[in-house]
């Protein structure tokens, strides 16, 4: 009878820890491949690639999304059709890398360097991009909507037909970019924001308060039926 009731005793336990096994909650997902070598459809996902130098790479169609490559050089990389998403890319640069349809949405950017970059019809949506650089950069198409893009610098940056809907354009400045098509600024926050010398007057969705919030001068044109504040110019920043 007591060897019975062992037995008995010993299965139920099994049971129960068989049982408490299958509402374990499942292992954290593993990071990519972080040891790979740089290369073309390689998976750093959730890696972490600081403050290193790594120009020059084949990174067309990577996984990168949640890397972590601040204060790490990419210049003159290729990132087309690459996977950025959530990625931190503080105070890294990009010079001269072409990232056309790559996905940057909700990176966090902060001053990062993307001068002369290709990026035609990438993704930044809810991109943090505080203070970042795209200098003469080509962003044909590239999608901006609900962005952070407070003071960052668009000079000479080609934004035909970019659509900044929903994004944050506090203070920053646009006045030098160049477009064929004049981007998208549906309900955009544009505090401050720098359009002299702009002609804006085929932009769509452009409404009378925002360029009441915004800084324009006698040169900046704005569709039929808006008109320039009083408060124009604006002083330098």
């Amino acid at each position: 009878m007591y060897r019975q009731s062992c037995m008995l005793s010993g299965l139920f336990s099994a049971a129960v820890i068989a049982a408490g096994s299958c509402f374990m909650a499942p292992a954290a997902q593993a990071a990519g491949s972080c040891g790979s070598s740089a290369a073309a459809n390689v998976d750093w996902s959730g890696c972490v690639k600081k403050n290193l130098m790594m120009s020059g790479n084949d990174f067309q169609g990577a996984n990168l999304s949640e890397a972590d490559f601040s204060m790490t050089d990419l210049r003159n990389n290729n990132l087309t059709g690459a996977n950025l998403q959530k990625a931190r890319l503080i105070r890294s640069w990009f010079t001269g890398s072409t990232a056309d349809k790559a996905d940057f949405s909700r990176i966090e950017g902060y001053r990062a360097g993307l001068q002369n970059v290709s990026a035609k019809n990438a993704n930044f949506e809810s991109a943090e991009l505080q203070r970042a650089n795209f200098s003469s950069s080509i962003l044909t198409g590239a999608n901006f909507e609900k962005a952070e893009l407070g003071r960052t610098t668009f000079d000479k940056a080609d934004v035909t037909d970019v659509d900044f809907t929903l994004a944050n354009l506090s203070r920053a400045d646009i006045s030098k970019a160049i477009f064929t098509t004049p981007p998208r600024f549906d309900r955009s926050f544009m505090f401050l924001t720098r359009i002299e010398g702009l002609d804006l007057s085929n932009a769509v969705d452009l409404a009378q308060a925002q360029v009441d919030l915004a800084c324009g001068d006698t040169a900046t044109k704005l569709p039929t039926g808006l008109r320039a504040p009083a408060s124009w110019p604006c002083p330098k920043d």
